[in-house]
């Protein structure tokens, strides 16, 4: 169902004391993200009379994906509660793939997050990151990077809810501990920065940004434990380094990122502290047409 995606050098201009930095291209999974490790994983694990019901998730667009296609794979009626924020080009994506949509506003669909419930829908509920099947297949990315590149040192990844970075940490973790893992942020919703910072899990205003897929209100009180554990810590980057990180991957790369894809770039070509090899998770490509044209002056 997911594929192996492969790991190419980035293509940059950095001088020979910069550290060398490889894509991981989960972009390239058939949905565009990552996010089909962790929902099938998370539904094949699942008693099939549990799954009779259908299932549903809250997401931004790339999980409903996941489960939508490992749903349909399984025969299986799926629904997704996106926040009104969500692209186009993700929804249109997940109806493609037979889900229900259901859309509401940010701060409602957060809460679907905390509470993981939605009155009125029924079936299994699959969380986008907190569910430990789902970060078991996320997983699997760290276990493929071993194997092409041994001697990573250090790993970037977006957060978001923190599936994706906890789920690699731990495999790390467990295989190669000298390797760090440093989560990746947009400044304009950076919960773990602030949380890190203040030791506890501490509410953001979160500012909507064409990096869509990764910042909440806060960090969720089931991953604050694993984050302390597992995550190195927070680089944060500007929406406009994201943008240049979308244009430099195209032109250099002829890879399409969508915004939290970009972000780990971004932080690894503003950093000169990392100990390389680096690997950046370009976590999905799923980004709105309209969006790219601009970001590369063709709007």
């Amino acid at each position: 169902m997911a594929v192996r995606t492969p790991l190419v050098r980035l293509g940059t201009d950095g001088g020979a004391a910069a550290p060398a930095i490889y894509l991981k291209l989960e972009n390239l999974q058939p949905i565009g993200s990552f996010k089909l490790r962790g929902a099938a994983n998370a539904l094949r694990a699942q008693d099939p009379r549990d799954l009779a019901r259908g299932v549903y998730t809250a997401s931004a667009g790339n999980m409903a994906q996941g489960v939508a296609w490992a749903a349909r794979d399984l025969g299986v009626a799926a629904t997704a509660i996106v926040p009104e924020t969500a692209p186009s080009t993700k929804l249109a994506a997940i109806e493609r793939l037979g889900a229900r949509i259901v859309q509401v506003p940010f701060e409602r669909w957060w809460q679907v997050l905390v509470e993981r419930r939605f009155p009125g829908i029924d079936g299994l509920f699959v969380h986008p990151c907190a569910d430990r099947a789902v970060m078991a297949g996320n997983g699997t990315i760290a276990l493929e990077v071993l194997e092409d590149l041994p001697q990573v040192a250090t790993v970037l990844v977006p957060w978001g809810g923190g599936g994706l970075a906890c789920g690699i940490a731990a495999a790390l973790a467990a295989l190669r501990r000298e390797a760090r893992v440093l989560a990746c942020e947009v400044e304009t919703a950076a919960p773990l920065a602030a949380s890190l910072a203040a030791g506890r899990p501490t509410a953001i205003d979160h500012r909507p940004s064409f990096v869509d897929g990764i910042g909440g209100k806060g960090v969720m009180a089931e991953m604050w434990p694993l984050a302390q554990r597992l995550i190195a810590g927070s680089r944060v980057v500007s929406v406009a380094a994201a943008a240049s990180a979308v244009r430099l991957l195209v032109e250099r790369n002829r890879v399409v990122a969508e915004g939290a894809g970009a972000v780990p770039v971004a932080a690894a070509l503003a950093a000169r502290d990392l100990e390389g090899p680096v690997v950046a998770i370009v976590s999905g490509g799923n980004l709105d047409s309209d969006e790219l044209a601009a970001i590369l002056g063709l709007a």
